[in-house]
């Protein structure tokens, strides 16, 4: 699987961004988002099922930030709305080969190469 992150730029707070992650090779897994700021460890944005019925977000964007994919396309997306400074980061997508709804980075298995998103105030 290979997974290729764009969208990424720069946006002001209370603005609207949309991320993508392109995925070639066996794409049918469960996805997620995570990010990472400078000096501090990856953390979970979000995550999406196989067939996108069931969603979940990390406390810091629920309500601003949906995740989405559209199978058809082998694209996942992340559409960041009103973006706080503190979502300034890298964003990387990452495929998980299992079912269960794991927000740990170490359990994902295949990652994209990450996307710089800052967000200005």
């Amino acid at each position: 699987v290979q997974l290729q992150a764009s969208g990424g730029g720069l946006v002001q707070a209370g603005g609207s961004l949309r991320l993508s992650c392109a995925a070639s090779g066996r794409t049918l897994y469960a996805m997620g988002w995570f990010r990472q700021a400078p000096g501090k460890e990856r953390e979970f944005v979000a995550r999406i099922s196989r067939n996108g019925g069931t969603t979940y977000y990390a406390d810091s964007v629920k309500g601003r930030f949906t995740i989405s994919r559209d199978n058809a396309k082998n694209t996942l997306y992340l559409q960041m709305n009103s973006p706080k400074p503190e979502d300034t980061g890298v964003y990387y997508c990452a495929a998980d080969v299992n079912t269960w709804p794991s927000r740990q980075s170490v359990d994902y298995d295949y990652w994209g190469q990450g996307t710089q998103v800052t967000v200005s105030s």
